[in-house]
């Protein structure tokens, strides 16, 4: 029969905090009963090279130091107990509180040359680990140890943990740099117009989104109105929806008299610098000020809504396919006139695929209604009140971006 081995196994642990599911549990402190506190603190921070944390006081525990270890993330308290306390009687007692090291000998010289008093010299013990005791300046003996399989362990686990938080200090960077960007595509000035008030918004479910929405300025009282949905969520989806507004503002200077051609440069655009399978549904809209006249494509978006001042709701439907996705595309121009009263809504499906608590949709039968409940009020505040009814309505977590345009023929 084989006699057990008294080399220790140490069990992996860095992977528990990868678990949602897991609760989060490490050490916090240990507590070390000191008679000077203020002695002991300077052992701590000059001596063993510890970094005050914190220096404050409570009622009625009275003053409470924590320090750190340079790479530690477990507070040391040191607390001054009264004379007559049982906790007094514990100054001077071998705490059992073990700090551990890669180098147990180049730390040991280090201490020992700063006046830190060892019992012994570090040695091996049957385990396999090296290690000593050391007193602080009341008594208390602490441990130092190091050993090989432990250090390795330990390094690789603070290392990983590190790498973690870096790498997600860096994601929240970038991602908060993305954010800022792609505020800035989205228009930051409307065109003035003496027959329509309009509004637009996008409120995105992450940092990032893949919805566009977009006023265009396009010369001679023509404005164009353009809601898009990229293929795509996140970062990913907002690099497609940047590169769809591009093309849109590049090319738009052709929209009033090659409306067509126009759609057919960002499509081939669109597609020529995107990768196999990337596509977007477009809604485009060309309005004539002096004309009241609305001219549109579009190109596999979901139907706007036109609500005449009579009740009466006219949907805007595919007049193309998704741009992006062919190379060979084609698309028809249809055409709408508005009169005073009539509102135009243009939207993504982060407004009626929005669920409630039963699991149905929002859907385009209550958005009509809360458009038909608010329309008297001004296109900015009928925009709120859309939206406010989408966000009231949904039981879950927004899972896709909210894009909403609204104008008033006035």
């Amino acid at each position: 029969m084989s006699t057990p081995s008294t080399q220790p196994t140490w069990v992996e642990s860095v992977t528990a905090r990868d678990d949602p599911s897991r609760p989060y549990v490490r050490i916090f402190k240990c507590t070390v009963f000191v008679r000077e506190q203020n002695r002991s603190m300077r052992f701590y921070v000059d001596q063993l090279g510890f970094k005050l944390v914190a220096d404050v006081s409570f009622t009625p525990a009275g003053r409470w130091i924590a320090l750190a270890p340079p790479d530690g993330s477990t507070l040391i308290i040191l607390l001054a107990p009264k004379p007559d306390s049982a906790e007094y009687k514990l100054i001077g007692t071998p705490s059992e509180v073990a700090f551990i090291t890669d180098d147990v000998m180049r730390t040991y010289e280090v201490w020992r040359e700063r006046g830190v008093q060892f019992h012994e010299v570090p040695r091996v013990s049957q385990w396999g680990g090296t290690s000593t005791r050391f007193d602080d300046p009341d008594g208390n003996s602490f441990i130092l140890l190091g050993f090989d399989e432990s250090t390795r362990q330990i390094e690789e686990q603070r290392k990983a943990i590190a790498d973690r938080q870096e790498f997600e200090r860096r994601s929240e960077q970038e991602i908060g740099i993305a954010k800022q960007v792609q505020a800035r595509l989205f228009p930051q000035n409307l065109p003035t117009l003496s027959t329509l008030d309009y509004a637009g918004v996008c409120i995105q479910a992450r940092a990032v989104g893949g919805d566009y929405f977009d006023f265009l300025d396009l010369g001679r009282e023509h404005v164009g109105l353009v809601t898009g949905d990229i293929a795509g969520k996140g970062i990913g989806g907002a690099l497609l929806m940047a590169n769809l507004q591009a093309n849109v503002r590049s090319q738009c200077a052709i929209a009033v008299d090659h409306p067509e051609r126009f759609l057919q440069s960002v499509n081939r655009l669109f597609f020529d610098s995107t990768t196999e399978g990337a596509y977007a549904t477009l809604f485009f809209a060309e309005y004539s000020d002096r004309e009241r006249r609305l001219r549109y494509a579009n190109c596999g978006h979901l139907p706007a809504l036109v609500m005449r001042d009579n009740g009466n709701v006219e949907r805007l439907e595919s007049t193309a396919t998704v741009v992006g996705l062919f190379q060979d595309w084609d698309c028809r121009i249809a055409e709408k006139t508005l009169r005073p009263g009539d509102t135009l809504a243009l939207y993504t499906d982060g407004i009626t695929e929005a669920f409630g608590e039963n699991g149905e949709e929002f859907g385009e039968r209550r958005l009509v209604a809360a458009l038909e409940r608010n329309r008297k009020l001004s296109s900015a505040d009928l925009l709120d009140a859309v939206v406010n009814e989408v966000q009231g309505y949904a039981s879950r977590e927004q899972s896709d971006d909210i894009t909403l345009i609204v104008a008033q023929c006035r």
